[in-house]
């Protein structure tokens, strides 16, 4: 599940589960930038409101498999990452990390605290644009050794999804469509000598 500080749409705005001041903009959702939250968040606000959300999640009945970070709000400043490894070290959940240079872009060296908790993570983690089937394509035959999060971003065609990216919900829809009736993918996947994990097997490692 991602963990939200953040509301970046203009035209779809969602705010805190909890009363968190410091975590609102001028018209009630979350900052719309990273930045913007960083410079104003209050951190035991964050905790409140992170925590809060893994444990609505629980409650409704979802089988959280990891966390991830929202625009990377919860990664890229140390104070903001203790809160995120915290989090995945109380509930035993695995992270979406970024890779060296994203430790590097940072300052310091959340790959490495993350290790040192026992939290796993995958190896690399690469980001592919919505209705990029082909770039997908090639990806796969291009993997590293170890575990690469390929993260896509699928959405099913409805009125809220043109109204709320109203840039690429074509590509959305063509992930979607991909991902879950093209039986030629799994066919690609095997070729490639690829084998398909999901966070679940990577939260059980960790609780293992």
């Amino acid at each position: 599940m991602n963990l939200t500080l953040n509301a970046e749409l203009d035209t779809y705005r969602w705010g805190p589960l909890t009363h968190a001041p410091s975590l609102l903009d001028g018209d009630g959702g979350f900052p719309r930038t990273v930045e913007d939250a960083w410079e104003h968040a209050d951190l035991e606000e964050v905790r409140r409101e992170c925590r809060a959300q893994v444990e609505r999640a629980i409650v409704w009945g979802f089988d959280v498999s990891h966390l991830a970070s929202h625009l990377g709000a919860m990664q890229l400043r140390p104070e903001f990452f203790d809160v995120y490894l915290e989090l995945a070290v109380d509930f035993g959940l695995p992270l979406r990390l970024g890779d060296g240079i994203d430790e590097r872009v940072a300052g310091f060296p959340f790959r490495r605290l993350a290790a040192e908790e026992g939290v796993v993570f995958p190896d690399q983690v690469v980001v592919s644009p919505p209705g990029a089937r082909r770039r997908f394509e090639r990806l796969l035959f291009e993997l590293p050794a170890g575990v690469t999060e390929i993260s896509v971003h699928p959405g099913i065609d409805a009125d809220e999804l043109r109204a709320a990216c109203e840039i690429d919900w074509s590509g959305r829809v063509e992930d979607h469509v991909a991902l879950r009736r093209d039986p030629s993918l799994r066919d690609l996947v095997e070729r490639a000598g690829a084998t398909v994990v999901g966070w679940r097997e990577l939260r059980e490692l960790q609780r293992a």
